[in-house]
């Protein structure tokens, strides 16, 4: 079993920055992907941004690319997600979950945490 626990969401204008931190506790919680999914109200959960277990591997949704980015200190058992440029339409709850795989798909990740709000004002 992995535990997940998001935190460093809040409010913020647009064009500035957010740093999201996803630190993971639990039996072989350092070998698993990890990525970012993001809920708006109304809509579907979507994918944001995904990093492999020693990171080596990172994936990025298209309209995040260039302005986020993903990190993870596996000493600390912890995955980060850089916001930078931050703009309205990225007004959401921001989940981290661990899978196996860095793929995009949220079916492929079995934990997942309580997400945190990102809030962007215009």
């Amino acid at each position: 079993q992995v535990q997940l626990q998001e935190s460093g969401g809040g409010l913020v204008q647009a064009g500035g920055s957010l740093r999201l931190s996803c630190a993971a506790s639990g039996r072989s919680a350092s070998g698993y992907a990890v990525a970012w999914f993001r809920q708006s109200p109304g809509k579907e959960r979507l994918f944001v941004s995904t990093i492999s277990w020693n990171g080596g591997t990172s994936d990025y949704a298209d309209n995040v690319k260039g302005r986020f980015t993903i990190s993870r200190d596996t000493a600390e058992n912890t995955v980060y997600l850089q916001m930078n440029s931050l703009k309205p339409e990225d007004t959401a709850v921001y989940y981290c979950a661990a899978g196996p795989t860095p793929y995009r798909t949220d079916t492929l990740y079995h934990y997942w945490g309580q997400g945190t709000q990102v809030t962007v004002s215009s």
